[in-house]
């Protein structure tokens, strides 16, 4: 055999599995579509976000968390209805993830030299009820180094790997079938591509330049999920979220394509879940793309007004950070929004200073570069947007600016094919809701959901703006920000059972094959069920990468 264990996909969940296994001695051809550019996938370009329980972090700020207070966010939030059938492995990879991020989580990262940021952010806010959907707590820890920082170890161990003779890249090798015989994984099959050099993340060649075909004890199946691929976000667009856009932009590089969730259900695999999926509602057009139709997500503060294509402002609990799906399919289900894909956020220069941060380790340079002083003097310190932000604001075409709100609209309209926009409704909408802020008490959800958010210091010092009017000119100039849906994350895929083996068609293991990351919907096929609660799709490539990379260590040994 050409391996003990094949890997297929070089992300952060086989990287992770790779290591796993070369620690235990056994032998491992890496196989990636990609070149050696590219190594660490998509995790590479994240923010670094890890969700984390009752972590010394939380506690220094202030926040009591608990596995239970978890738990039941994480039910609340999945909204787990199939149970006896494709959530029914869903619902023990949940349980085991959330007590892994409670328990042994933090220090198996610390084990690999990864660390935090002293503050705790707070995603997905929720539903604003207690037992739905969303972190009654910041959960959000993001890692020195951001995504480049998570990954790092792991390519670094590859590389030392390779050096030992343990493991081969295969790199430029694009798997196009798993070879299944009588019921048991043998190996891959597929194309070798041309040669390319491109940078990480730049499309890539797609020329053959032959075959091959390796063989191995077991496979495992880490290629990611199907964020680059529209045609197939169409394809499984839920009724739930209404029409799919006509018009997206795409948070992931383009080799995020979604064929081997295809391939491996041609091998008898069982694919579950599928219309599960994680898009966000507040992407930009990238001013200096690094691949195609390439978005950037905000990280938005609470403080923002958010305003549909027709100017309508959206209703609770479809607010700035707090639920991401419900706020999708509030978009394209609303009367009137079928054929707008796009919504608005209307805020200040002293929001857009204090609130607004931008996803992915290239848009948070001191982060990803570890400059602890840097982050200190420009975000906690320090006036105005940060870099990156300042530099959408001025270069970015989704960004409007005007002292006045009535020219604010009127460059709003000038970013559509038509005027859709009229800035005496806007008015009566904005000057309601500044009505709110005479007292530090309201019935505005949003006005209570900032003054809530102030309550925990992490929030106060470095997250949310002084709550003030919109209209206040002291607080301009006005600032205006189309958001367009942004392509992401598969929430469902490969069934897999807690060792990460791939289930076939009738419920019971491929002998010898494996799933582990977002092609195996990170675990057991969908263990976020209908939602995600931030911070759990690295983790959730760490902790089924890990799981795979055992349990084929075991059945190799």
């Amino acid at each position: 055999m050409d391996a003990d264990v094949i890997v297929v996909g070089a992300g952060l969940a086989g990287l992770v599995a790779a290591h796993e296994l070369t620690s235990r001695g056994r032998r491992v051809a890496l196989v990636d579509q990609e070149n050696a550019a590219n190594l660490g996938g998509q995790a590479f370009w994240s923010f670094g976000g890890l969700f984390l329980v009752d972590s010394p972090e939380q506690r220094r700020l202030g926040v009591k968390d608990s596995f239970d207070l978890a738990w039941s966010d994480w039910q609340g939030s999945a909204g787990f209805d199939r149970t006896e059938d494709e959530d029914s492995w869903a619902v023990r990879w949940a349980r085991a993830y959330v007590e892994w991020a409670a328990g042994e989580k933090r220090s198996w990262l610390a084990g690999h030299g990864i660390t935090f940021l002293p503050t705790v952010g707070w995603a997905e806010r929720g539903d604003l009820t207690a037992g739905g959907h969303g972190n009654s707590v910041p959960r959000f820890h993001i890692a020195w180094g951001t995504g480049t920082g998570v990954v790092e170890p792991f390519v670094r161990y590859a590389q030392q790997a390779a050096r030992d003779g343990l493991l081969t890249f295969h790199h430029r090798h694009r798997v196009d079938h798993l070879i299944v015989e009588d019921g048991t994984a043998r190996g891959v099959r597929g194309t070798v591509l041309a040669p390319d050099d491109s940078p990480r993340g730049v499309a890539s060649s797609r020329d053959a330049a032959g075959e091959f075909e390796l063989t191995a004890q077991a496979v495992i199946v880490t290629s990611g999920g199907i964020g680059a691929n529209h045609d197939i976000v169409r394809r499984h667009w839920p009724e739930r979220l209404g029409t799919p856009p006509a018009e997206m932009v795409t948070g992931v590089p383009a080799y995020v394509d979604g064929r081997m969730l295809d391939i491996s259900a041609e091998a008898g695999v069982r694919l579950v879940n599928r219309d599960r999926m994680w898009h966000y509602t507040e992407g930009l057009r990238n001013w200096d793309p690094i691949w195609p139709g390439h978005g950037i997500r905000i990280l938005p503060g609470p403080s923002s007004l958010w305003f549909d294509a027709l100017g309508r402002r959206l209703p609770s609990p479809y607010l700035p950070g707090y639920d991401t799906l419900g706020t999708l399919g509030h978009l394209r289900t609303a009367d009137g929004l079928v054929g707008h894909d796009h919504s608005w956020f209307i805020l200040t220069q002293k929001i857009i200073e204090k609130e607004f941060a931008l996803s992915g380790s290239e848009q948070n340079p001191d982060i990803t570069a570890k400059d602890r002083a840097g982050f200190l003097r420009d975000r906690v310190l320090g006036k105005g947007a940060p870099g990156p932000v300042d530099a959408f604001l001025r270069k970015g075409a989704d960004f409007v600016t005007a002292p006045d709100l009535e020219g604010l609209v009127d460059r709003m309209n000038g970013l559509t094919d038509k005027p859709l926009l009229d800035a005496a409704s806007i008015r009566r909408q904005i000057e309601a809701r500044d009505l709110q802020m005479a007292n530090p008490y309201a019935k505005d959800a949003q006005i209570q959901g900032i003054r809530n958010a102030r309550r925990y210091i992490g929030d106060r010092l470095g997250r949310v703006a002084a709550p003030h009017r919109v209209l206040d000119p002291a607080a301009g100039p006005l600032i205006a920000v189309k958001l367009h849906i942004l392509t992401r994350k598969t929430l469902g895929g490969i069934q897999t059972d807690l060792d990460s083996r791939a289930l076939g068609a009738d419920g019971t293991p491929v002998e010898g094959l494996y799933a582990a990351g977002e092609v195996a919907g990170f675990g057991g096929g969908g263990v976020h069920g209908y939602n995600a609660l931030e911070g759990t799709f690295l983790g959730g490539c760490l902790f089924s990468g890990r799981a795979a990379g055992r349990a084929a260590a075991r059945q190799t040994g």
